[in-house]
């Protein structure tokens, strides 16, 4: 069975005023939510369950999928409205609502894509990247390891990566995007920085890892500790077309962008 996950709980401050008066997953691109969107896409694909936590203006969007008779698909809540979790505390109080033998596609709700989402390989750990310009990268090497995080305006460094004092001067502003990497290995010298799509692929090998980490916190901080000793990989999509809808401005891009 194919099961994904939206996130939907998110409080969507970007997209102020739209979102004092509802969550950000109703507000409407094209004529429909976003939420709707993003559940099309997933049935079209073939994904059967799929799981949405809630949070803000939680009744809106649980009140819009029993209208629609859940689309015809398993679809269940997480109910977040006492506490938001952020994305890796959402997916672990999620984890009881899926099968845990299969992986759980992840899938912001506020993300536009033509990606092929069965394309991805599902059999481990993935994060679905790009070449598109950003602050912050994550950091592959020549097979699509992860190996850390970058802000390429402070030179923040993340992961098991940032224990290389002098990388931090290569991810300064205005550098080149590949740099040596003093890990060992001949065959990738070489770090490639991609940017995070918002899509994922949660393999249930990395579960039993959830049960050291607190109620909240960020999914990236997650698979950025987890990437040190687990195969977590990278999925470069080609020719990928993809909108974040996190503001106002976006709107009438996202307009566009449906009716190609």
């Amino acid at each position: 069975m194919k099961q994904a996950m939206i996130f939907a709980a998110g409080l969507g401050t970007r997209l102020k005023p739209l979102t004092d008066t509802m969550p950000k997953a109703m507000v409407r691109v094209g004529g429909q939510p976003l939420i709707w969107h993003v559940i099309q896409k997933l049935k079209q694909s073939g994904y059967e369950r799929i799981v949405v936590n809630v949070h803000h203006f939680a009744g809106q969007i649980t009140d819009y999928l029993k209208t629609n008779d859940n689309f015809g698909l398993d679809i269940r809540i997480s109910d977040e409205t006492s506490q938001l979790l952020e994305t890796g505390g959402g997916i672990k109080k999620a984890m009881p609502l899926f099968d845990p033998s299969e992986p759980i596609l992840i899938h912001n709700v506020d993300i536009l894509s033509n990606l092929d989402l069965n394309a991805l390989p599902m059999d481990a750990p993935l994060l679905v990247v790009s070449e598109r310009k950003t602050k912050r990268y994550l950091m592959f090497d020549n097979d699509m390891r992860l190996h850390g995080w970058t802000n390429i305006e402070t030179g923040e460094l993340k992961g098991p990566i940032s224990q290389f004092s002098d990388l931090r001067s290569a991810f300064l502003p205005c550098k080149r995007p590949q740099v040596e990497r003093p890990l060992g290995s001949s065959k990738n010298s070489q770090l490639r920085k991609l940017a995070f799509s918002g899509i994922h692929v949660f393999h249930p090998s990395l579960a039993p890892l959830l049960d050291e980490w607190p109620e909240r916190f960020p999914i990236m901080d997650f698979y950025l500790k987890a990437c040190g000793d687990n195969l977590i990989k990278g999925y470069e999509a080609k020719d990928l077309r993809l909108l974040d809808v996190g503001k106002l401005d976006t709107l009438e891009k996202a307009e566009e962008f449906v009716s190609l």
